[in-house]
């Protein structure tokens, strides 16, 4: 079952590590200071979490945060393809889109892990709740608050949903040994998982103004296979830039 645990574990961390990445390149550029400082803060949130999940993994004996961060090849990460996509342009739009598909997702994993058998993730899941809900916060009250002013903000927003959702539904991709997973009671299957992110998500895009529709077979098509070691197109320039430091010197202690 060890397989299966870390699997599971690293679905979580690896999409806290690049999504962490990704707001972290938002650091100075935000549209306003208090966004700037806003990204940055979840930013180091998110790192914070991945490495919490990765040491649950050390802790039983297997490789270190670092190991798991910087020296794995690409097809031993477990992210969705979602958190691995570019910051566009630095379209804040489509940053606070994603930010705000991501963040209910995480809401949802975390409130079923609270009731893990898995002990060590139940009580993780209890401790990081308590900074997730103020991304989720911060995420819903900025979509509220763009997409009901002007028709431009509405306009992108809305773009932003369209182009991110279908990405946003692989989030809850069936990952590898899930019915072992489920059958153990780690967590719940993740079809019931999307249906809870549905269900948290609707009702705040509903009163912006905002639609989302069930994506078709075919948009969902490319970006199967991300649970089980498929890349998307943007991870290499993505892991070359996180590396990059850690690479320079392979044997030093940081």
């Amino acid at each position: 079952m060890i397989e299966a645990l870390e699997s599971l574990v690293l679905s979580l961390a690896d999409d806290e590590l690049l999504m962490g990445h990704r707001h972290a390149e938002w650091i100075g550029l935000g549209p306003i200071l208090e966004e700037d400082i806003a990204f940055a803060s979840i930013a180091q949130d998110e790192t914070g979490h991945a490495q919490a999940y990765y040491q649950l993994l050390t802790d039983l004996g297997l490789s270190s945060p670092d190991e798991y961060a910087f020296k794995r090849q690409p097809n031993a990460f477990r992210s969705a393809h979602l958190v691995e996509l570019p910051n566009f342009d630095y379209d804040y739009g489509l940053a606070l889109m994603r930010h705000f598909l991501y963040d209910a997702a995480e809401q949802v994993r975390l409130e079923a892990l609270r009731h893990s058998t898995y002990e060590p993730l139940a009580g993780l899941a209890e401790r990081l709740l308590r900074e997730e809900k103020y991304h989720w916060m911060h995420a819903y009250t900025w979509v509220q608050r763009l997409g009901r002013s002007t028709e431009e903000a509405h306009l992108r927003l809305q773009s932003a949903l369209d182009q991110l959702f279908p990405y946003a539904w692989m989030l809850f991709e069936e990952m590898p040994y899930e019915p072992d997973m489920v059958e153990a009671g780690w967590i719940p299957p993740s079809s019931d998982l999307r249906n809870l992110w549905l269900a948290q998500i609707t009702p705040w895009l509903r009163e912006a103004g905002l639609v989302h529709t069930q994506p078709s077979e075919s948009a969902l098509l490319p970006l199967k296979g991300a649970r089980h070691g498929l890349r998307s197109l943007y991870f290499d320039e993505l892991y070359a830039e996180m590396t990059e430091v850690s690479a320079s010197d392979p044997e030093a202690e940081w």
